[in-house]
């Protein structure tokens, strides 16, 4: 991944996994998983992780520790009232702003 979109992923990536979890709450490691698979390749786990801590301390999410198969129970991490509010936020905000992005993209076309 080059610089900006690193730059830009930064600003993005609370809204991403929010968004993620709120189709089904899931454990960090398939929180990365899923990232990859809609190609943020990327992303390193540890930075999921750091991203959660946050997450939590804000009350976007809550974490429930489910029994393991193998080692400790995991950490499943589900979306709050709260994380929803933000993501409908985010939603809003990103949208004004690729509306935005789109027409001087647009408009920079024709020059």
């Amino acid at each position: 991944m080059g610089k900006q979109m690193t730059e830009m992923l930064k600003g993005t990536l609370e809204g991403i996994v929010l968004a993620l979890l709120a189709t089904s709450p899931a454990y960090g490691y398939d929180i990365t998983a899923r990232l990859r698979e809609q190609g943020f390749t990327d992303i390193a786990e540890g930075t999921v992780y750091a991203l959660l801590i946050r997450l939590e301390k804000k009350a976007f999410v809550a974490v429930e520790k489910v029994p393991s198969e193998k080692g400790p129970p995991r950490k499943v991490y589900a979306i709050t009232p709260e994380g929803q509010q933000y993501l409908d936020e985010f939603w809003r905000t990103w949208s004004f702003l690729s509306d935005r992005i789109s027409q001087l993209h647009t408009e920079g076309q024709g020059s």
